[in-house]
């Protein structure tokens, strides 16, 4: 390592970064972070010492209302909120759901709340539960009992999928159309 790098290094090293953490900010390979440790008879810094839930709480901001803002990193392109973790790729929303209730979301965990991106916990539903809400909103808005078939005979029982104002449609079908739009 360069002499004139040990040193910083040594000192970063004794206040608990890890050897990756030095190489970057020192821009110093970090097999030779690794030697100085050993040198100095420090043990290694553990990988990630938070649990997932505490990586996230650290990523949040309360906004009014109750909603949540996640300041940590973005997926490209959607800007959808998501966090790593030992090796694991994560959406905020996800990691928010199993904060609430305990469990995985079944498909999707999206804010039910209408506010874009919020992760607050008690807004993230997962598939069933959307579903079930927008059932209710059909019942309290008079709409007519869902048909057991789409036009192209698809069960509804298994593709049938309410939009947020309580419409019907089939997830099959608006899959097949985006399949054939893809492949024109």
């Amino acid at each position: 390592m360069n002499p004139a790098k040990a040193d910083p290094a040594r000192d970063l090293l004794t206040a608990g970064l890890s050897d990756s953490a030095i190489a970057r900010q020192l821009h110093v390979d970090k097999h030779d972070v690794a030697k100085l440790r050993a040198e100095m008879g420090l043990a290694n810094v553990p990988a990630q010492p938070l649990t997932v839930e505490q990586k996230w709480r650290q990523r949040v901001r309360e906004l009014p209302g109750g909603h949540l803002e996640w300041t940590g990193e973005r997926a490209t392109g959607s800007g959808t909120p998501v966090m790593r973790h030992s090796g694991n790729a994560y959406t905020a929303a996800r990691i928010a759901f199993r904060i609430k209730h305990g469990t995985d979301p079944q498909g999707y965990a999206a804010p039910g709340c209408g506010t874009r991106h919020c992760v607050a916990p008690d807004h993230i539903d997962d598939l069933p539960r959307r579903q079930r809400d927008r059932a209710a909103l059909r019942l309290v808005l008079g709409a007519p009992q869902r048909p057991t078939h789409c036009r192209r005979g698809h069960d509804q029982a298994g593709h049938g999928q309410l939009l947020p104002d309580g419409t019907a449609y089939c997830a099959r079908c608006s899959a097949d159309r985006k399949q054939s739009a893809t492949a024109s």
